[in-house]
């Protein structure tokens, strides 16, 4: 039997599990110590905990292909700006950071032909794939921050937190502001 390309992590998990470090998280599992939820992409070129350092229990991490504001991430922002509302009122509020990058694997939606069977799969309708595609991260990430500022889902919520839009340089290392958060 093949070894699994997984035994590496579940040996590194034995060595985390032997320290203390389990113990140092946020006790409310949707507060997260630096108040921060960060959407990026799952691009493993852009792992949050090296670019960025990243720490356990700092920041929720929500990551999909080019760090996009789709429904299903409005969806568990809501959820978690319920929870905030409901069960921690009184709790400092976070502030939300959308980080694109450069040579993102999703500008090959802008290739017709495999957004075409891409849609054909079952994937996402060819409209919705083209306007899922980061040629520009500095545009796109301006775009998905206005997503999210105009959600209705969203709307009691938006003067509790603010929000920020990032542009990660995979040549440089450089993340630079392109949307103060506010």
């Amino acid at each position: 039997m093949a070894s699994s390309n997984f035994a590496t992590y579940l040996e590194r998990n034995e060595q985390f599990a032997a320290t203390d470090a389990k113990t140092q998280v946020p006790e409310i599992p949707f507060v997260p110590f630096k108040q921060v939820y960060l959407i990026t992409c799952i691009d493993p070129r852009v792992e949050p905990a090296a670019i960025m350092g990243v720490r356990l229990g700092e920041a929720i991490v929500a990551r999909n292909a080019g760090g996009r504001v789709t429904p299903s991430v409005i969806r568990d922002l809501t959820w978690i700006c319920h929870l905030h509302e409901n069960k921690t009122p009184d709790a400092d509020w976070f502030e939300v950071a959308i980080v694109h990058h450069t040579d993102c694997g999703t500008r090959m939606f802008a290739e017709a032909e495999l957004r075409r069977t891409y849609a054909e799969r079952g994937g996402y309708d060819e409209e919705t794939a083209a306007a899922m595609a980061v040629l520009d991260p500095s545009a796109t990430v301006r775009t998905d921050v206005e997503s999210l500022r105009s959600a209705p889902e969203l709307a009691g919520s938006l003067e509790k937190f603010r929000i920020g839009g990032y542009a990660y340089d995979l040549r440089t290392g450089v993340v630079t502001t392109v949307v103060p958060p506010s």
